[in-house]
């Protein structure tokens, strides 16, 4: 079946950046919408970037300005770009993502991946 794989995390110190990667294995015929969430110990797990096909992209408060979401097109894999990351961005990110598949019954389903470790040093 279908899995979602993110990569990119590690430590970085304030005011730098990462590229956040979520790539799908399996066979994929399109991926419709595609999200970023974080968690931070003790905290609610979080929308901070989005892109659907009815609302296109849209970015948390939080990040407006510093995130950036997107995909390369024809391709099962898309991104978060972090750039000026604060304490505040430390969480586990994980990507998610509605895709048809022929492993579906046709309709889109929604997958999430593992997730990957964020750590923003002060």
């Amino acid at each position: 079946q279908v899995q979602l794989v993110e990569s990119g995390g590690g430590l970085v110190q304030s005011g730098g950046s990462l590229k956040l990667s979520c790539a799908a294995s399996g066979r994929v015929f399109q991926i419709l919408d595609m999200e970023w969430y974080r968690q931070a110990p003790g905290e609610e797990r979080d929308l901070v970037a989005s892109i659907s096909s009815r609302f296109g992209t849209k970015y948390a408060d939080s990040v407006k300005g510093r995130f950036t979401i997107y995909k390369d097109n024809d391709k099962n894999t898309f991104y978060l770009q972090m750039n000026s990351l604060k304490a505040e961005d430390t969480a586990v990110y994980y990507c998610k993502a509605a895709l048809t598949s022929p492993y579906g019954l046709g309709s889109p389903e929604d997958y999430w991946g593992r997730g990957t470790q964020v750590t923003v040093s002060s």
